[in-house]
């Protein structure tokens, strides 16, 4: 059988070592009992070890000749093969309605979109693991303080709790990439309601990194009062439950401004 050939333009670096593949298959144990989709399944090698877990599977794979692929090599997994875009695609009605687990050796290209995306589900998915970028990783997993905390770690770790589990070498790809991989999982921290507007505190995280060697008074000049204690802070410097707390400040500094 014909392998798929790697589409640059896709993103796609099919990882050749098996072992691996099990080893990330295997990080969706710590969420037992819920079904899992594997996004970006390519020509199948985390998909025969997901296959082998007692659980409902579904992979959602836009090339179609990987999809040509895995009919061919996996005829009784036929109807579990969703053609399609994930990023486009409803995930409320991926199983019915209920939670997912979310795997997959994700697209470098669209590795940030498709966190994203999970935020806008993450009632439905209280568990996504997989391989990504390195460099995303760190900045997922990073602590205050940091060069690699920013826009998606705030907005990441206010709902999940994220684990850097193990680095991937460039050579166990097809072709390999120019970086190296590295193997996360993200769970819900069980945050319900963070205590302030989600809307205005994504707004404030964005306006403060793009501008993040700027002092937070000069970044959010307008939002913040110059006295506030933040105010001379680095966006990097302050924690999850920090940018909480000066969202609710600016809320009340908006809605005095108003009077």
């Amino acid at each position: 059988m014909a392998l798929v050939k790697p589409k640059k333009f896709l993103g796609q670096h099919f990882l050749t070592d098996l072992s691996i593949a099990r080893r990330i298959a295997d990080t969706v144990d710590a969420c037992p009992d819920l079904p899992v989709l594997e996004v970006g399944p390519g020509m199948g090698v985390m998909t025969q070890y997901l296959m082998q877990k007692p659980r409902p599977l579904k992979v959602v794979e836009l090339d179609s000749e990987s999809v040509d692929y895995l009919r061919r090599t996996y005829p009784d997994f036929e109807d579990n093969i969703i053609a399609d875009d994930f990023l486009k695609m409803h995930l409320d009605r991926t199983f019915q309605g209920g939670p997912f687990v979310l795997t997959g050796n994700y697209p470098y290209n669209i590795s940030s979109q498709i966190f994203f995306k999970m935020l806008d589900y993450k009632d439905y998915i209280p568990c996504c693991t997989g391989m990504i970028q390195k460099e995303v990783a760190e900045r997922l997993a990073a602590k205050p303080g940091t060069k690699a905390f920013g826009i998606i770690t705030v907005l990441i770790q206010l709902w999940y709790d994220v684990e850097y589990l193990f680095t991937v070498p460039p050579g166990v790809f097809n072709p390999p990439p120019k970086v190296h991989s590295a193997v996360i999982r993200m769970t819900r921290n069980g945050v319900t309601d963070p205590g302030c507007d989600v809307s205005l505190l994504t707004r404030i995280v964005k306006q403060s990194f793009q501008q993040r060697r700027k002092m937070l008074r000069g970044s959010l000049k307008g939002l913040i009062p110059a006295e506030h204690p933040f105010g001379a802070m680095r966006p990097e410097q302050l924690s999850v439950e920090q940018f909480i707390l000066l969202t609710n400040d600016i809320a009340i500094h908006m809605a005095d401004t108003k009077k």
